[in-house]
């Protein structure tokens, strides 16, 4: 969802809160107030003009200026609002002198701009000076205008009164409770506006401060979390590899070179899978702890991608197995992130095999590589249902579930289970075209 981004809270000099300017979408809707304001004023004219509201008609170039002069201001209520009330409140007081037929209109142009001095003017001080010069000058006017009345004989005949009040006196003191009450709303409803922004941007200020400590506390977890399985990994299962490659190399040492040459070779897998696995253990630990920067995926935990599968089979070999590699199609570079993610389904794959295939089970590794996806199977002959690799949920083991979350993470997807003329079959698909989700 697209929006209109709200531009940030500031204060000034004083360290008081000053709201923002309207955007875009702010004098949009202006503009269109403006407008409808003309309108209605143009039409408010003709309508008391043919009512005979005043004894002239009025002057069309004076009518046209009252309606741009009260409507017009408008598009910058947000923006100067002390400005536009100024101009208003003399255009509205020289289109009454001018005997222009219009005040309903002309009121609400008012009205909107004494709100907007409360509820928009960035220094609450100049909102309160104006407001009261405002209010002060057009009370002063209405006093006189009444007081003028009350002397004017012309205006009230002497048997228009019916009641204990003159008439003059008595449209008076309507003038001024409505102008009070008129007054006094614009002048409340502007500073609730003014109050109600405040409020929400200390809201949303706070809630943007809860938000960066919620990450920071997220990230702080990952990091202490990391460290922690940094630290078990270097201290328990590093040394007990690397015991285990100690202790096949002293073995091959002391069986001498009469030995039988599989076992020879055996230990000496072991020997170097040892030290492969040490060396993985300590990248690993690495960029668990940080060290050195966050780096790309060449840099991360392993440096091995398919170009090793070949090698990962021979390992097989070594071992009395017979283990096949086959690349089907034209190869293709990839990224380092499926690269690798490969040579670790596989990896897990072929260790699964070597455990529940049984010792006459043969081992089938193919990368098949289309426009589309690049496919990795790894299949074996070997009997049974394979129950213990199934050991914690009915898709697979946990060996199985971190396949199947190394190839989410790139869009992949791995299928796995018995073959129907025998053995087993982990297929894992990865498409080419695919936003990688590093570190999701």
């Amino acid at each position: 969802m697209i929006a209109e981004t709200r531009p940030p809270s500031t204060v000034d000099a004083d360290g008081n809160w000053v709201r923002p300017t309207p955007g875009v979408a702010g004098m949009r809707t202006d503009g269109l107030l403006a407008l409808g304001i003309a309108v209605g004023a143009s039409l408010a004219i003709l309508l008391y003009a043919s009512a005979e509201f005043f004894d002239e008609p009025p002057v069309l170039w004076q009518a046209a200026l009252v309606v741009l002069g009260i409507s017009g201001p408008l598009v910058w209520r947000r923006v100067a609002p002390i400005t536009v009330t100024a101009v208003i409140s003399i255009v509205y007081i020289c289109a009454l002198y001018n005997k222009v037929p219009e005040v309903l209109f002309s009121n609400i142009a008012l009205f909107m701009a004494m709100y907007s001095i409360g509820a928009w003017s960035s220094s609450r001080r100049h909102a309160l000076v104006a407001r009261i010069v405002v209010v002060v000058a057009m009370f002063g006017w209405l006093f006189w205008e009444i007081t003028r009345a009350a002397f004017d004989t012309s205006l009230a005949p002497e048997d228009s009164g019916i009641g204990l009040i003159a008439p003059g006196v008595a449209i008076g003191l309507i003038s001024i409770v409505t102008n009070i009450l008129y007054f006094a709303g614009a002048w409340a409803f502007g500073d609730r506006a003014w109050s109600a922004a405040r409020e929400r941007a200390e809201l949303e200020a706070r809630t943007h401060e809860l938000e960066a400590e919620r990450e920071l506390t997220a990230a702080q977890a990952v990091t202490l979390d990391r460290v922690r399985i940094a630290r078990e990994l270097h201290d328990v299962v590093a040394h007990h590899v690397s015991v285990m490659g100690i202790q096949a190399g002293a073995a091959r040492r002391a069986l001498g070179a009469d030995a039988p040459a599989p076992a020879i070779s055996a230990l000496g897998s072991v020997e170097t899978s040892a030290r492969d696995a040490v060396d993985e253990l300590h990248r690993l630990v690495t960029t668990l702890r940080g060290i050195g920067g966050e780096g790309d995926a060449t840099d991360g935990p392993s440096t091995r991608g398919t170009a090793q599968l070949e090698a990962l089979l021979d390992d097989v070999r070594a071992a009395g197995r017979t283990a096949d590699f086959t690349i089907v199609g034209d190869r293709q570079p990839l990224s380092p992130v499926i690269d690798t993610t490969l040579y670790r389904v596989a990896q897990e794959a072929v260790t699964n095999s070597l455990k529940h295939a049984g010792a006459t089970a043969t081992m089938d590794v193919r990368l098949r590589f289309s426009p589309e996806r690049v496919e990795l199977e790894v299949a074996d002959t070997g009997h049974g249902a394979r129950s213990a690799q199934t050991t914690t949920s009915a898709s697979g083991g946990l060996g199985q579930i971190g396949m199947r979350e190394r190839l989410a993470a790139i869009g992949g997807a791995l299928e796995a289970g018995p073959r129907k003329r025998g053995g087993y079959l982990v297929r894992a698909t990865v498409p080419l075209l695919v936003t990688e989700q590093v570190g999701s």
